[in-house]
């Protein structure tokens, strides 16, 4: 029977690994550009997330360096109860046990969220794509090192170079006990695991996030928004895809077309709906379902609504339950919508790119979960447990 890792022996590994990643950069990045050398697509999102240099090694690092600081997310007490009888009740948190994790594209997935379902006193089995795999071998040789200097079995951390029949086989019949799967990558992805897992799956959902622009808003910072959340990183599911504007917006034609030109320098392609179609450097979108797609690239759709009711039902409507902002001056209409749109995370007057484990003080994440159970939004060290009834008596009977 495998017993959780003490909190010392888990940040130890987590500190060994990180000192090996650095050891081993350049074997790593050599590894990464067989990879990219052999990846034929024309995706740009999956070519980014597959990519792996200084700035990605570095980041890897760090998020090794943060996990190892951060307090035990097991055995902390959520709820105690003495029972009238002398019953002593406590909750804790406690661990799943085996993680499967399946991911497309991403070789830092094998860092950062190995890492947090590592620091949970999870087993962990890594299922990455073809496109990634001398990255991922790469890495995963350099958990087992890490393991093996602490004294720890290689077993915590496994990676299952399975084709896609064999995947199905193990969600149907796995050949190991397993409480959790994890997938991460596009909606196909998604819906293979949904369909053939026998345990739960946390879905770490598409993004198309929305801003809404009132007709009260900051049009500086209504501009600078939504540029950042659109063109910095067209891979990141916490990128915007639709922007909504007031038809009351002051100055609206002036800052349409300053938008337009702004987005064009980033060469973005920019889709309206019929109320703003004819709009100079956009063309009209074919059709209504454009509105539930996730992008992930450099394409953008501009609308219009008369007011932040209808912003809030468009929103709840086509969006894909991830993020939403509002820019507005109007507090009053800010917590209209905040408490209104049925998203994991949502912004006044900021952008959507900071829907981040990292950037919400988690200190990384395993996904962001688009879910309502068990956990919604980033899923950080604290969240990637579950729970167990400690009941101490001394022969109550009931």
């Amino acid at each position: 029977m495998k017993t959780t890792l003490s909190i010392s022996k888990r940040n130890t590994v987590l500190k060994r690994m990180a000192e090996l990643v650095q050891q081993e950069e350049s074997i790593l990045i050599s590894a990464n550009e067989k990879d990219l050398n052999s990846f034929e697509s024309g995706d740009i999102a999956m070519v980014d997330r597959l990519k792996v240099n200084k700035t990605k090694v570095t980041e890897m690092i760090s998020s090794l360096k943060k996990l190892a600081a951060l307090p035990d997310p097991l055995h902390v007490e959520r709820f105690q109860f003495t029972h009238e009888n002398g019953l002593e009740i406590s909750n804790k948190t406690a661990p799943f046990g085996t993680i499967m994790i399946i991911y497309e594209s991403r070789p830092d997935v094998t860092i950062e969220a190995a890492g947090i379902a590592f620091k949970s006193g999870n087993k962990i089995l890594l299922k990455g794509g073809k496109e990634s795999l001398n990255s991922n071998l790469v890495l995963v040789n350099l958990w087992h090192k890490a393991l093996e200097s602490c004294d720890c079995a290689t077993d915590w951390v496994t990676y299952l170079n399975y084709s896609r029949t064999e995947t199905q086989q193990f969600l149907e019949k796995p050949t190991q006990k397993l409480d959790l799967i994890v997938p991460r990558g596009g909606e196909k992805l998604i819906a293979f695991v949904k369909q053939h897992a026998q345990c739960p799956v946390i879905v770490s959902g598409r993004g198309n996030n929305f801003v809404y622009v009132s007709h009260e808003a900051d049009l500086q910072m209504a501009l600078d928004v939504i540029v950042n959340a659109k063109t910095t990183k067209i891979s990141a599911c916490n990128a915007v895809d639709k922007v909504i504007i007031s038809r009351d917006l002051p100055r609206k034609a002036e800052f349409l077309s300053h938008l337009v030109k702004t987005l064009k320098k980033h060469n973005v392609e920019i889709l309206t709906d019929a109320k703003l179609a004819g709009l100079d450097g956009t063309s009209q979108m074919e059709n209504e379902s454009v509105w539930f797609e996730e992008f992930l690239d450099y394409k953008i759709v501009l609308g219009q609504v008369p007011d932040v009711d209808e912003a809030v039902q468009l929103i709840n409507t086509y969006g894909g339950g991830h993020s939403a902002s509002i820019i507005t001056k109007n507090e009053e209409e800010a917590d209209v919508f905040m408490q209104s749109v049925d998203t994991a995370a949502v912004y006044h007057n900021a952008s959507t790119r900071f829907t981040d484990g990292g950037q919400f003080g988690l200190g990384g994440e395993l996904a962001i979960s688009t879910d309502k159970l068990h956990q919604r939004g980033p899923i950080g060290l604290q969240h990637l447990v579950t729970n167990k009834w400690y009941v101490k008596g001394n022969g109550q009977v009931r």
